[in-house]
This record gives C-alpha cells, sequence and structure tokens, in this order.
C-alpha cells in the first residue's frame, strides 16, 4: 500500500528533508532503487551511492541527510527505522481464515477467530490454537499444544506434544519444536533411551527458523524467552532456557541443560558444551565453542584446528598463558637494555 513520507515521518518519528508529499510503495537497496522506492543507508560503505540513487526517498542519519539527492527521511536508528517501515510497505501476507478440506482437525481442539488451516494440516486433540493464527500447509500439530494469538506457522512444520507458543510468534517451514531431547544411558548391552516427559515453552514474539529444532525437556520444559529471533538449522538441547531477545545466527548448536542470559548475540556455526550457564549480554563470535561458563558480560571467540584431546587441552592452557609471558617477555628485555647501558 502506497505511503506517503510525510505520514512516515509521522508514524515513526522522523524528520523530513525534501518533498513530504513523495508517496514510496516498496523498498529497494541505494543501487536498485527506482521511483517510489523507499531505501536507507546504515552502513558507511554504502554512503557513495547516495547522491546517484534514483530512491523517492531514503532513511538517514542527520549527518547523511544533506548528500541525499531525493527525499530523506532522518532518524536516531536508520535501519530500525527502516525495518518498521519495511514491515509497514510488505506486511506478511494473511491468508483467509478457515479451515482447508484437505485439513484434519480433531474435534476437541479449540480455535479463535479468523484462523487459517491449510490443506494437509493435522492438529491433534485438545490443541487451543489462538485468534488470527495462521497454520501452513503440511505442518503437525501435537495434542495439548497450545499456540498464542497472531502466531504464522509455516509450511511443514512439526510441533509435538505439550508444547506452548506465546503469541505473535513465527515459525518457519521445517522447524521441528518439541521432539524428543538426547536422552540416553549406557546399560550392559548399549544405549538405552530415558523418556523425554518435559515440553517445551516458547515466550511471545519468538522467531524459529527453518529447519531449526528445539528439543523438549527431560522432565521440565525447555524454555524460549519473549523476543527470542533464531536463525536456520540451530540445534536448542533439551533442558535449555533461552533468555529473552536473544538471539542466535544459523547453525548454532545449544548442548542441553544450559542456561542463557537475556540480550546475548551468537555468531554462526557458535556453540557450547552442556551443563553451562551464560550470564546476560555475552557476544560470541561465529564458530566460537563455549566449553565452560561465562559470568561477565562482553566479547567472547576464539578457534582451534582439532587436535587429539590432551594436545588440544595442553594448547589452549599455554595459549591462555600468552599475555602473561609477553608482558614478562617485554620485562626482561627492558631489563637487558638497562643492564647494557649500565656496562
Amino acid at each position: 500500500m502506497p505511503h506517503k513520507v510525510s505520514e512516515l515521518a509521522v508514524r515513526f518519528g522522523c524528520d523530513v528533508v525534501g518533498d513530504p508529499d513523495s508517496v514510496v510503495d516498496h523498498v529497494a537497496t541505494l543501487r536498485g532503487a527506482s521511483n517510489g522506492a523507499l531505501s536507507f543507508l546504515a552502513n558507511p560503505a554504502y554512503r557513495k551511492y547516495l547522491g546517484d540513487s534514483d530512491a523517492t526517498a531514503i532513511v538517514v542519519a542527520e549527518e547523511d541527510a544533506p548528500h541525499v539527492s531525493g527525499c530523506a527521511l532522518v532518524a536516531d536508528d536508520p535501519y530500525l527505522t527502516y525495518a518498521r517501515m519495511a514491515r509497514l510497505l510488505h506486511p506478511r501476507a494473511v491468508p483467509a481464515a478457515g479451515i482447508h478440506v484437505a485439513a484434519v482437525v480433531d474435534n476437541s481442539a479449540a480455535l479463535g477467530e479468523s484462523v487459517s488451516i491449510a490443506a494437509g494440516v493435522v492438529v491433534d486433540a485438545n490443541v487451543v490454537i489462538g485468534s488470527g493464527c495462521a497454520i501452513g500447509a503440511g505442518t503437525y500439530i501435537g495434542p495439548d499444544v497450545q499456540i498464542g494469538a497472531g502466531c504464522w506457522i509455516g509450511p511443514n512444520v512439526t510441533i509435538m506434544g505439550d508444547c506452548i507458543l506465546g503469541a505473535r510468534c513465527v515459525v518457519h517451514p521445517g522447524a521441528v519444536i518439541g521432539s524428543d531431547g538426547f536422552g540416553i544411558a549406557r546399560g550392559p548391552e548399549g544405549w538405552e533411551h530415558v523418556p523425554q516427559v518435559g515440553g517445551v515453552r516458547i515466550g511471545d514474539d519468538v522467531d524459529v527458523g527453518a529447519c531449526t529444532s528445539i528439543d523438549r525437556g527431560a522432565i521440565e520444559p525447555t524454555t524460549i524467552g519473549n523476543g527470542v529471533k533464531l536463525d536456520n538449522q540451530i540445534q536448542i538441547g533439551h533442558n535449555c532456557v533461552i533468555g529473552e531477545h536473544t538471539v542466535m545466527a544459523g547453525m548454532v548448536g545449544i548442548a542441553g541443560s544450559t542456561t542463557i542470559g537475556k540480550n546475548c548475540a551468537f555468531g554462526g556455526n557458535s556453540g557450547t558444551s552442556g551443563h553451562l550457564t551464560i550470564t546476560d549480554g555475552v557476544v560470541i563470535t561465529a564458530r566460537c565453542t563455549v566449553t565452560s561458563s561465562i559470568d561477565e558480560p562482553g566479547t567472547y571467540g576464539g578457534v582451534f584446528p582439532h587436535d587429539e584431546i590432551r594436545n588440544h587441552q595442553r594448547s589452549v592452557a599455554r595459549f591462555r598463558q600468552l599475555d602473561k609471558l609477553a608482558r614478562e617477555l617485554t620485562r626482561l628485555q627492558r631489563a637487558m637494555k638497562n643492564q647494557e647501558k649500565n656496562e
């Protein structure tokens, strides 16, 4: 739907430099923009394209507004403001309410108003689905599942029994929520399965990426806090607790019984060992493996090639001594120079 720049400015708290009656109806990159496009500048590396962009309006910081050839929307946080405007210009498609004839919905299920159930969906016994939810084709929702209002569940998602999702969650295609955790015990003749009787509890406004798996707890539920954003192909082990507004990039692996605080960020292909605690405000860089608890906020990283485990452990221990050894070496070099001067 088209929007005047002046309307966007009022709605999102921006100042306008240029024609406030300009109209935008889609988003585009600075270089790929044409008439009617809304774009943005967040990375200084793209500042050189501002003057030549054909975008009708560009969201920028105050210092960049004079360089915009068209209309500038001045914002304190251009990227966040652009994201909100983009959601307005390109809202998620809402399918028509109703149950497809090829869906199977148990008679005991309770569906809120304006729920959309696509073809091939199976809704098991005692499921509760909140108002305004959309369930994509081929999705399975197990017994006693509760889904809050306004959720979008993509095609071919599996939500096993006794899982709870809060309001406005987005679950992308192929995700599995509530599969058995990796609970096994060694017996005299091999490994034996340990029943996984806990569920999964997911808060409000959580995104679960495509083909991501969140295991159910062994006894108590695995818990995902409000506002958590999970990318594709992530593994969350059983009994994990993920704090509010933590984000994880693709292929992160969190081993079982790990507790992660609020507002943490995990780079792609990073992960943890099990039974750890990570405090609030921790950033883990890409491919880093956390093997012990982290008690202080900050950024942590590091990657070692594989090695025989005893050699690896010795290397890690020595690596952690390098800074101390470097300072000691500097002290000795200075002492030697002073001794040479005095001789």
